[in-house]
């Protein structure tokens, strides 16, 4: 009965390291993303006066990405202004109606990048 109880033991404290382990390694991945994207939608870079206060959030390694999740920059913030081209080929500036709508895309930083990579204009 001795071994049996010293067996127990032994599992217990390696599952109990496993979790240890296991908390620290998620606690490492979101505790210094580059860009927080809040509950909100804003996407707070490390510039962002938000950015310390923002407790809810999910982690991004670049503006660009959590703009392209669908969040947007603070009214502060200078964010670089894109053009997205649809996966059906249409090129969308800000002044476009579907800019906000588009998800899916390539960015690219000139409405005439876009064109020359083959997109096209929205029908209005």
């Amino acid at each position: 009965m001795k071994q049996s109880t010293t067996h127990q033991l032994l599992l217990a404290t390696l599952l109990s390291l496993c979790l240890s382990v296991s908390y620290a390694a998620d606690k490492n991945e979101v505790a210094d993303p580059v860009v927080k994207k809040s509950d909100a939608g804003i996407c707070h870079d490390k510039n962002s006066p938000s950015f310390g206060n923002t407790k809810k959030f999910t982690g991004f390694t670049s503006m660009d990405e959590c703009i392209k999740s669908g969040g947007r920059a603070t009214a502060g913030q200078a964010a670089e202004t894109i053009v997205k081209k649809s996966d059906s080929g249409i090129c969308h500036d800000k002044n476009s109606a579907s800019y906000e709508r588009t998800k899916k895309f390539t960015e690219f930083k000139t409405l005439d990048e876009c064109l020359k990579s083959g997109g096209a204009l929205p029908k209005k």
